[in-house]
């Protein structure tokens, strides 16, 4: 009888063990947590990380620390050997004293004064750049774009010229859908763009006039973010493709640019909005001068690798760019950068995956390489520089996940996909969030373009499907609207500046969620045969299918 319910309880025991026992996977996931992600943002958005510049100090001590822990975690060096791939800059650090800008016609002369009214800069790789009497043309938005039937420089040669242009692309500032994709920007809105088209045009300098809505920033972040040492990927001219001279201008100076050729800013923005718009010679001209010291420096993505057990050969990636604008002694007061929510919270985010997956009893079927990337802030290089010297190639590269500026308010009911529709991705991120109770939406400030504004754009760009999840707005407690505003204070207050520093206030338990619901998705991808794919009609279908045919 006493043997008998000795078993029976024995029995009890096991069955209760049972059913308590956790799934690997959700061990794994509980393993994100906020303390662990506070510490990690805490170390990378420290005075002692100088602002995590590339080719720093701050690179340095950044680099090290990423090294160390992903050695502690016991993941594989990621690069032939190495936890690091050297990214080869060019570092360019114009000297405010040496800057001139002036603008002539029959009515006068204007000088500008830089930083206050003008933030100007070379990409070319030579110390001194100077311009005289340069012919001044308003191309409108500066876009040739031949499925949106658009061409800004149609009829004009600008060669040799300087071009005044909009920032954002004509949709935004009409709201008509039938222009582009309406408010939401395309990538011919972005700064990057305009500027590469003026080079292609043959353009001796290229300025955008600065607006806060279409620009997605206040002037004030213009003047963070291109003052300082400001690099560049070099190519064999040594970068002398480039305009010789590039800029923004606040719109106050553009103003009074126009009105010495006569012309009305707003008459103006609102041709330039219309199909068929043509470019307009201001009857004004343009001479500059900047002297730049310049260095070749090297920067480093890290790179740490779990490798699958099955399809080693094909990888899930995780980025996350962990450099900031590093320090600018002009500035009175606080003159470091620390970039705590962006991007520490990311590489802090990119550390908790990394920690996550290594608590599985067993790695997945295909490999996870976790991707800490340089020199976001200055034009994505560091991604740049991996898609074109991959450690996988494209076409075994199953998809992207990126990290850029995690919630930092507190949990969400919804979760924002930053270019949602374009690939079979939102199927996992649906998949996920449903699993969290959660919901996705669509970007809510589509005109900002934070599609282009991130290290996932140049995977995409190459054809690999890639995921960029922000934090949503419907918070569990105080809705909508109150998220929306917090975020636009982040924006105007903090947003590059030296203000954005790590807050013990901040919740972090809305991240933890994004974190969790990332990692559903990764392990999935991970553990399946499946290589997604962007939708039918989008830009970047047709590489993904030239990848499919090479497998």
């Amino acid at each position: 009888m006493q043997r008998t319910t000795f078993l029976l309880l024995l029995g009890l025991c096991f069955a209760l063990s049972a059913c308590h026992r956790q799934d690997p996977l959700e061990i794994a996931q509980q393993a994100i947590t906020p303390e662990r992600l506070a510490e990690h943002i805490q170390v990378l958005a420290s005075d002692a990380f100088l602002g995590r510049a590339p080719a720093s100090a701050g690179e340095m001590l950044t680099v090290n620390y990423l090294v160390e822990q992903f050695q502690a975690l016991g993941l594989q060096p990621g690069h032939q050997g190495t936890y690091t791939q050297d990214v080869p800059l060019a570092e360019l650090t114009v000297d405010p004293r040496s800057v001139r800008l002036e603008v002539r016609g029959p009515q006068g002369q204007l000088h500008f004064r830089y930083g206050d009214e003008a933030m100007l800069w070379t990409k070319r790789l030579a110390p001194k750049i100077t311009l005289q009497a340069s012919e001044v043309v308003f191309v409108g938005y500066g876009i040739v774009a031949p499925e949106y039937n658009w061409n800004d420089y149609a009829g004009v040669d600008v060669r040799g010229k300087t071009v005044l242009m909009l920032v954002n692309d004509p949709g935004y500032a009409t709201g008509d859908s039938a222009l582009f994709t309406g408010r939401a920007m395309t990538y011919y809105g972005r700064w990057t763009y305009k500027f590469e088209e003026a080079a292609r045009q043959g353009a001796a300098a290229a300025l955008l006039i600065h607006e806060t809505g279409p620009a997605g920033y206040p002037w004030a972040v213009v003047q963070g973010s291109w003052s300082g040492p400001q690099f560049t990927l070099a190519n064999e001219q040594q970068n002398m493709d480039r305009c010789a001279l590039e800029g923004w201008l606040t719109y106050e100076a553009a103003q009074r640019l126009l009105r010495l050729a006569g012309r009305d800013l707003e008459q103006l923005k609102a041709a330039a909005a219309q199909p068929g718009f043509r470019a307009l010679p201001l009857g004004l001209q343009l001479s500059a001068a900047l002297e730049s010291t310049v260095r070749q420096v090297q920067s480093r993505n890290v790179l740490a690798l779990l490798p699958g057990q099955k399809q080693p050969d094909e990888v899930v990636i995780y980025t996350a760019h962990w450099d900031h604008l590093g320090v600018n002694p002009s500035l009175a007061g606080d003159s470091i950068y620390n970039g705590a929510l962006d991007n520490a919270t990311g590489t802090a985010g990119l550390l908790a995956l990394a920690h996550a997956f290594t608590t599985l009893p067993e790695p997945p079927a295909r490999s996870v390489l976790f991707l800490a990337v340089t020199a976001e802030e200055q034009g994505l290089l560091g991604s740049t520089y991996y898609a074109t010297h991959p450690v996988f190639p494209p076409a075994k590269t199953v998809a992207v996940l990126n990290m850029d500026g995690l919630n930092v308010l507190g949990p969400m009911r919804d979760v924002t996909v930053i270019g949602y529709g374009l690939s079979d991705l939102d199927d996992y991120a649906q998949a996920a969030a449903a699993a969290q109770g959660r919901y996705l939406r669509p970007d809510p400030e589509p005109e900002k373009g934070y599609y282009y504004r991130s290290d996932h754009f140049s995977f995409a760009r190459i054809g690999i499907p890639a995921l960029y999840l922000d934090a949503g707005i419907d918070h569990v407690v105080h809705g909508t609207e109150w998220t929306l505003k917090r975020r636009a204070e982040y924006v105007a207050q903090h947003y590059h500046k030296p203000s954005d520093e790590y807050n013990p206030s901040w919740d972090l338990h809305g991240a933890v969620d994004d974190l969790r619901l990332l990692f559903h998705i990764g392990y999935q991808l991970a553990n399946s045969t499946d290589f997604p794919n962007w939708r039918e009609g989008t830009p970047f279908r047709a590489l993904r299918d030239q990848q499919r045919n090479e497998r």
